[in-house]
């Protein structure tokens, strides 16, 4: 595809190592881990004994209003 829009070809090697790669990379790893651990602390804080989100574990959906 590069040669027909007029450009030159890379190789595997080069392109392993080409520092765009993998700073593209890192951000991508970044925001993933990012929005992954947001998750995993609303999760904990709304699970919270005591919070109005949160139902005990074994209650039923009639007994909770759900």
């Amino acid at each position: 595809e590069a040669l027909l829009h007029g450009g030159k070809v890379q190789s595997i090697g080069s392109y392993l190592l080409d520092a765009q790669l993998w700073f593209e990379s890192f951000q991508n790893w970044q925001s993933e881990f990012l929005s992954t651990a947001v998750l995993v602390v609303l999760s904990i804080f709304l699970r919270h004994k005591g919070s109005p989100e949160s139902k005990p574990s074994g209650a039923s959906n009639s007994e909770t209003g759900a």
